[in-house]
């Protein structure tokens, strides 16, 4: 699969893809959100072949994911950390682990949340920062940003999108948004 071509795409889904969405990669980040940092145990806990894991790192690293620090000079030994943008993928995890638990976890679901703040267990969603609300397809509008055109990977989705922003605009709605490149 050729990554560069997801990290060329004209989408946010497609470019965030071409980064994580390799289980190795998911899981490392798991593993590292879950405090295990250091080479060996990354190794131990995933059951993963050193240059698989080494790899994963690498891209994670140069991706501006992870950071790399010694903790050992002889022989050297390092430990990897999450940079911000690797810890704004916390909540992308735990969306992946609560589908999973509702529906692949047909023995329990494997690990438990509890929310530290309140002490009670807790299903992670996707809410609104303004009101709230749970963000379900129904309750969600799409409308086309700054960045959008028509290109390889969204040319039907940027038609759509500025379709939809060319009948607000015969409807008189144009200032709700700014459409940004037009296709």
């Amino acid at each position: 699969m050729n990554k560069d071509r997801f990290a060329d795409m004209s989408c946010s889904v497609a470019r965030t893809a071409a980064l994580i969405a390799d289980p190795w990669a998911l899981l490392v980040l798991r593993d590292l959100f879950l405090g295990l940092v250091r080479f060996d145990e990354l190794r131990r806990d995933l059951d993963i072949a050193t240059n698989v894991l080494a790899d994963r790192l690498d891209r994670l690293r140069a991706a501006g994911l992870v950071v790399r620090e010694p903790y050992q000079q002889r022989p050297v030994r390092h430990e990897y950390h999450l940079t911000d943008a690797g810890r704004d993928l916390y909540g992308v995890v735990l969306s992946l682990l609560a589908w999973g638990d509702r529906h692949l976890a047909v023995d329990g679901v494997p690990m438990r949340l509890v929310h530290k703040s309140c002490g009670r267990p807790c299903t992670p969603t996707v809410t609104c920062g303004h009101c709230g609300e749970e963000l379900v397809d129904e309750a969600v509008e799409v409308l086309p940003g700054p960045g959008g055109r028509d290109a390889p990977g969204t040319a039907v989705i940027a038609q759509r999108l500025f379709g939809a922003q060319d009948r607000a605009d015969d409807a008189g709605e144009s200032d709700v948004h700014e459409a940004g490149t037009r296709p």
